[in-house]
């Protein structure tokens, strides 16, 4: 029996498209379909824009039935991330006051998506901002875990991993500046990919403030390695309006998975020397680190201390966020979510001299990861130290009897590795007896972005996560092979 369209991963996809044997008009409405019979249940796109996502399939069915190259990504139907702009279409950023934000662009990552064939459906649910790490807001509400509908997608990049592992698209757009998309990636069992800082170009910025902090990367969120390394290949590359962004790698990220990795030295690290994880995600992801030994790797428990950065990040990118937006909510902050300004407020009380001392430990964090890297080829860690928690939050303020020394240790694995720049990503590396996935990290020198796809790759192979969650509204989700 032939798999529904929404089931294969965006490659698959594009290869029938390209051959003619699917229709992009058909792929297109096989997305919308789903959003239509799913997104009630799962909240992950906010905004849906059928009719033109179906005109710009029939104009590509039209072009390829006249022998043109539709694009690497023809016909894919994709989602993007309510913090970035698509011309024409709102853009909220999850945020009462921004309601009636119309983008009049797309941003750069949006355009060479389009321009490689895929066609937008809609935007996706994100929390304020992309402020926390469960996706929930004023506007639009609680996005949904497909695996467990009384649960969080994770955050920022909720409302787009929810709609991978539902399998609504097989793309879609997601950023992340302290782990938006490896702990919704995580959260929903997918891949999801944290490059070197740089890699894909931010921008225009849809509020016209040059940023000022290097901690946010857009990147892929996938259900296969593939297609996250196919996405980097199509969206990768300098752009002027991001004076921070790389130039093309010069090799293709996607025919870099061909090659095996070597015999490589791994790292495991179960704490960074201050996380705190829950024990059945920890057996996940001892397990998962077992597989990259099976391979034949070197992979050894190492005492990795890193110094604890939570606080520098968290008052950086909260200063930055305030000066983003106080002049433009001035008088309508009472609409604002709470947590939210309040931890934008604090920051913004950040003084020359603390933010002096803050640079100073991402120096020493920089430096620890130096002397790592000169010794070991890649490191280990847990993604995320629980299972996803309640749709509506807050996140745990415990694991298992030990309480958390503050709420930034939740997410304790991803953060430091915006502050250093370092690419990061995450595999499943089980489903808990609870039902719901757990996350291993893995991490490479800075610009080795080529060798986290290639052994997250080879894990994939060997240890495939190709079950996902049948969302069934009036029953919840059950388990689909």
């Amino acid at each position: 029996m032939t798999a529904p369209l929404m089931d294969l991963d965006a490659a698959r996809l594009a290869a029938r498209v390209r051959a003619g044997e699917v229709s992009p008009v058909d792929s297109v409405q096989a997305s919308l379909d789903r959003i239509a019979a799913l997104n009630p249940a799962l909240n992950a796109f906010v905004h849906v824009c059928a009719d033109r996502a179906l005109e710009e399939a029939r104009v590509q069915e039209s072009k390829i039935a006249g022998g043109e190259d539709a694009g690497p990504l023809a016909g894919v139907p994709f989602g993007v991330k309510d913090l970035e702009d698509v011309a024409g279409l709102p853009t909220t950023f999850g945020s009462v006051p921004f309601r009636g934000n119309v983008a009049n662009i797309d941003s750069v990552q949006v355009a060479r998506l389009r321009a490689a064939g895929a066609i937008c459906v809609g935007k996706t649910n994100t929390p304020e901002f992309g402020y926390t790490a469960f996706t929930r807001n004023r506007l639009f509400g609680a996005s949904r875990n497909p695996w467990n509908l009384e649960r969080t997608p994770g955050g920022s990049s909720g409302g787009s991993a929810a709609a991978i592992a539902a399998r609504l698209v097989p793309l879609a757009t997601a950023s992340d500046g302290g782990g938006s998309i490896r702990i919704p990636a995580c959260y929903v069992g997918a891949f999801g990919m944290k490059p070197t800082f740089g890699r894909i170009p931010l921008g225009p910025d849809p509020l016209g403030m040059a940023r000022w902090v290097d901690t946010v990367c857009y990147g892929p969120l996938t259900r296969t390695v593939e297609d996250a390394a196919l996405f980097l290949d199509v969206t990768s590359g300098y752009h002027p309006c991001d004076p921070a962004s790389l130039p093309k790698a010069p090799h293709s990220y996607r025919e870099a998975l061909a090659a095996e990795p070597r015999r490589l030295r791994i790292a495991f690290s179960r704490d960074l020397g201050y996380g705190l994880v829950h024990p059945d995600v920890l057996a996940e992801v001892e397990r998962a680190a077992g597989v990259l030994r099976d391979l034949g790797h070197h992979v050894e428990d190492v005492n990795l201390i890193l110094p604890d950065t939570g606080q520098a990040w968290a008052y950086m990118c909260g200063a930055e966020n305030y000066a983003e937006i106080a002049q433009l909510v001035s008088g309508q902050e009472a609409q604002l979510g709470r947590a939210f300004w309040s931890g934008l407020s604090a920051a913004a009380t950040l003084t020359v001299t603390q933010h002096g001392e803050f640079q100073r430990e991402r120096y020493r964090l920089n430096s620890a990861l130096e002397d790592l890297f000169s010794r070991y080829d890649v490191l280990l860690t847990p993604t995320m130290p629980t299972e996803a928690f309640d749709a509506a939050g807050p996140p745990p303020e415990r694991i298992g009897d030990r309480e958390l020394p503050s709420p930034l240790h939740m997410v304790a694995f991803t953060f430091p590795f915006n502050l250093s720049g370092h690419p990061a990503a995450t595999v499943r590396a089980g489903v808990m007896k609870t039902g719901l996935p757990a996350g291993l990290q893995i991490v490479a020198e800075r610009h080795r972005d080529d060798l986290v796809l290639q052994v997250a790759r080879a894990y994939e192979q060997a240890r495939p996560w190709d079950t996902w969650p049948e969302v069934i509204e009036a029953a919840g989700p059950k388990q689909r092979a």
